[in-house]
């Protein structure tokens, strides 16, 4: 049963629990457009819109189908209209970031995927500050992170590059590929199988449509040329799409992202390194700023620890507590940041005062 969805990755898992529903059909999403979105059935492809009790009883944007989710469609067919979603099936993994502007909620990139190739482009992109950025929202998917560094033909200092980001990628493979001598895609489709799922994550013009079009044998995805100017791409991927290869395999494709804010994420994972010398810090409560015994900064001054990537490890960390909280609580996390307590606050006033008064 179900042959045709077992391509798209249809599990025993999922299988299982669509049975659960009476007459109601497995589909997954394979494009969002707004309230529509294209989904797979056993029968082809369909245009289908949300039900009204979906929409009434969803929570935030989480509650909604996003691309790469297997839901229960009511129809196999557009005979009679599009088909309506009625359900999700429950996901396995999910890749989030938190929505741009000053909304504090969580948008889905690409749910139920086995791998995520994290892409970035061996030019002026190449950020391993990003990498941490992108890992720490990798781990956390439950979706197992891979580094594929792109345009390698435009790179003049490959192993400098691959020695600094060693110090962040540690237990991740890392592929290096390269669109104008191919080299690289035999490493990519070592990861290419029936049924399982893979994301391209990344900014805007680092390659990913160029790599999806390799894969797939030809030229579906859009691609650009590099603009003059600079060494960057142009952005060609305008919405997430799910595309089936022919060879067996999905693909996920994602709109670059100028910057991946976190809602959440998965720190310990990302920088066990630092966690593992907090945890040898003489204090519990060690801020790893002045206090003694304390192994960060053991780690930082005799070079066994990035200064930068500790810095980092804390923006992340402080973006993700303020994530939670709403516009008020943030400006006056900020404020504690900076001025410490209340009582600490008033004692800075008090003294801005006494020198405007003199």
């Amino acid at each position: 049963m179900y042959l045709n969805l077992k391509k798209y990755g249809l599990s025993d898992r999922f299988e299982q629990e669509a049975s659960l529903y009476r007459n109601l059909f497995p589909a997954r999403i394979t494009e969002q457009h707004r309230d529509l979105y294209k989904v797979m059935c056993e029968h082809g492809e369909l245009i289908a819109g949300i039900s009204g009790n979906l929409a009434y009883h969803a929570e935030d944007l989480m509650s909604f189908p996003a691309v790469g989710d297997w839901v229960m469609i009511d129809r196999t067919d557009s005979a009679s209209g599009n088909a309506v979603i009625k359900n999700i099936l429950g996901r396995k993994s999910v890749f989030v970031r938190q929505t741009a502007g000053t909304s504090n909620e969580q948008q889905v990139v690409a749910a139920n995927i086995d791998t995520i190739f994290i892409c970035m482009s061996l030019n002026s992109d190449f950020n391993v500050r990003r990498i941490e950025r992108y890992l720490t929202v990798a781990w956390d998917s439950m979706a197992a992170p891979v580094i594929v560094l792109t345009k390698s033909d435009l790179c003049d200092n490959l192993e400098e590059k691959l020695e600094e980001l060693s110090t962040v990628s540690l237990g991740i493979d890392v592929i290096v590929c390269s669109s104008e001598n191919e080299n690289g895609y035999h490493d990519v489709n070592n990861y290419i199988a029936e049924g399982k799922t893979i994301a391209f994550i990344g900014s805007s013009g680092v390659g990913k449509s160029t790599l999806i079009n390799r894969l797939a044998g030809n030229e579906d995805q859009v691609v650009s040329e590099i603009r003059s100017g600079d060494d960057k791409g142009k952005h060609t991927t305008t919405y997430r799409q799910l595309k089936l290869l022919p060879n067996g395999g999905i693909v996920i494709d994602t709109p670059g992202m100028r910057e991946l804010q976190l809602y959440s994420g998965d720190l310990s994972k990302t920088f066990e390194d630092i966690e593992e010398f907090a945890a040898q810090c003489k204090y519990k409560n060690c801020s790893h700023t002045s206090e003694p015994g304390c192994m960060v900064r053991e780690a930082i001054e005799n070079g066994t620890l990035s200064e930068k990537r500790f810095r980092n490890y804390q923006k992340l960390q402080r973006e993700m507590e303020y994530s939670n909280l709403n516009s008020r609580q943030t400006e006056q996390e900020k404020i504690n940041r900076m001025f410490g307590s209340k009582k600490e606050m008033k004692k800075v006033m008090k003294q801005m005062k006494n020198k405007k008064s003199r």
